[in-house]
């Protein structure tokens, strides 16, 4: 005797259902799988070339160098740096050493443990908190000073960038033409690559800093990185 499944609607339906829910998983994993391949893949090649030719560029300074007041950090001018640099192809890897609120002293106290880490290209942006603090300019210059020696002594080879600073007369104009006149000597007496103004073209115009007035938005930030590149582009062909 023949017996005839009858098969209701909503049992085929449910059967239909879990087999099509069971196909689009299984593709949704090959896929996933096979984009994590790739990915991994990528990863390990980048890896791979990381360790064979890249070089450490240091950017030690304050809040100008942390990119103070950016909802990303990446947009103050050492990740903009970054950025052009594995556009054009350069084999360098930029590290953020700035620290919102360091001093010269801070700083001279900290370097110690950064030259820790491999140092090809280093760039001192310190002082305008020593400016706007009125600190002994004497001060400012030993400890820039003692930064730039500890950093050739352990890394002779290394390239050496000054990054100028200014401060607004408020402390009086002999301070003010002295302090920007310590960074010219400093320079000199070194000879290192130097920017004579960090902020050149952003310092003092409402449109390009954050409310305090001090402290560059991201345009000014995109400034800033077209004034240090224009200094330490030449030193990377070295």
């Amino acid at each position: 005797m023949k017996h005839h499944l009858k098969l209701s609607l909503p049992f085929v339906f449910r059967v239909f259902s879990f087999f099509a829910i069971v196909i689009v998983a299984w593709s949704c994993n090959k896929s996933k799988n096979e984009t994590d391949s790739k990915l991994q893949e990528s990863s390990d090649n980048r890896s791979v070339d990381s360790t064979i030719v890249k070089k450490n560029i240091v950017f030690f300074g304050n809040s100008l160098t942390a990119g103070y007041g950016l909802d990303d950090s990446s947009l103050a001018f050492a990740g903009l740096i970054q950025k052009r640099l594995d556009s054009l192809g350069y084999a360098y890897r930029v590290i953020n050493a700035g620290v919102s609120g360091e001093t010269t002293a801070g700083g001279n106290s900290r370097i110690d443990w950064l030259l820790k880490q491999p140092v090809d290209i280093f760039v001192l942006e310190l002082g305008g908190n020593d400016g706007l603090r009125g600190i002994s300019l004497a001060d400012t210059r030993s400890n820039l000073q003692q930064i730039l020696d500890k950093v050739k002594a352990k890394y002779p080879e290394a390239e050496l960038v000054l990054a100028g600073m200014q401060i607004p007369p408020n402390i009086g104009l002999a301070y003010t033409k002295e302090f920007k006149q310590l960074y010219i000597e400093l320079a000199k007496e070194n000879d290192i690559a130097f920017i004579p103004f960090l902020l050149e073209g952003v310092g003092g115009e409402p449109s390009l800093n954050l409310p305090d007035g001090i402290h560059p938005n991201e345009e000014g930030h995109r400034i800033v990185a077209n004034t240090v590149w224009a200094t330490l582009q030449p030193l990377l062909e070295h």
